[in-house]
């Protein structure tokens, strides 16, 4: 399922942004992008996202900025200064030299340093991971508001089903009586161009084949089993894309037995709707 979600959050000035991005996936597939030194926290936000996602491809990405304040605050390296001041005295003293100035100390390299941008990890983790935990809920709540945008849409696809699975079980062609006028009219042509022997065999499976009373049963049956996949909670893309392909098998078992081109449009049409559920449910967590 897709997805996004962003926290931010401030402590000992430093700031930072939580961001993950989440895309349709078969499986659940985690990708971090950490700032150096902070890896070591890697697996146990891994095996966070682990315990409430079953399915996607998520981006999850941390961004550590320093306050403006701390970044141009720096601070004189007295050693520095110290040892050259130190190494100078003799040339001051027999007058070779002046004394150094501040302004030229300054201009010896590594006097001035900024300030260092490390930071107390024991410190910070507890915060960041607050707001990882903030992050993670963020994106559920957004994968659960498409969810249920998609749930809407799969209860129609499957009233659609329905419909057709009704028209079918309606059809004239479906009538005893037109049942056995067709096999009449196709035993008369075995009898013209088949052994006696063979005859009752075959005529035998004609029948068989005119009755599609079981697959419309067992294509309900799938039907309604979507439909309680759609009302209980936890992951179900799984078994939707299972009963999409059971769906899928009936529908055409039917088409392959319809001799009637009003069947044979109904299947198509339950084609097109199935695919279209298969499609849905690999969007499903």
């Amino acid at each position: 399922m897709t997805g996004f979600a962003r926290t931010q959050g401030q402590k000992a000035g430093i700031s930072w942004t939580w961001e993950v991005r989440s895309v349709n996936g078969r499986g659940l597939d985690i990708r971090f992008r950490l700032p150096a030194g902070l890896s070591q926290m890697e697996e146990g936000l891994r095996k966070q996202v682990r315990s409430r996602f079953k399915r996607g491809n998520m981006q999850i990405s941390l961004q550590l900025d320093h306050d403006q304040e701390a970044e141009s605050a720096v601070s004189v390296n007295i050693d520095l200064v110290r040892q050259i001041v130190e190494e100078f005295t003799p040339l001051i003293e027999q007058g070779l030299v002046r004394r150094p100035s501040v302004d030229g100390l300054i201009a010896v390299k590594n006097v001035l340093q900024g300030k260092s941008h490390c930071f107390d990890e024991d410190e910070l983790s507890p915060s960041l991971l607050s707001s990882f935990t903030e992050l993670l809920d963020q994106l559920a709540l957004a994968r659960a508001n498409e969810g249920r945008e998609l749930a809407k849409s799969l209860v129609q696809i499957l009233d659609k089903i329905e419909i057709l699975i009704e028209q079918c079980r309606n059809n004239p062609a479906l009538r005893p009586e037109a049942i056995l006028e067709n096999l009449h009219k196709q035993i008369k042509v075995l009898n013209e161009s088949i052994a006696p022997e063979r005859l009752a065999q075959e005529a035998a499976l004609l029948a068989i084949k005119a009755d599609i009373n079981e697959e419309l049963e067992r294509l309900q049956g799938h039907v309604s089993a979507a439909r309680g996949l759609l009302g209980i909670s936890g992951p179900t893309g799984r078994k939707l894309e299972f009963l999409s392909q059971e769906l899928g098998r009936e529908v055409n078992t039917l088409c392959a037995k319809s001799n009637n081109s009003q069947l044979t449009g109904a299947g198509l049409e339950l084609k097109t709707l199935i695919d279209q559920i298969k499609e849905q449910a690999a969007n499903v967590e």
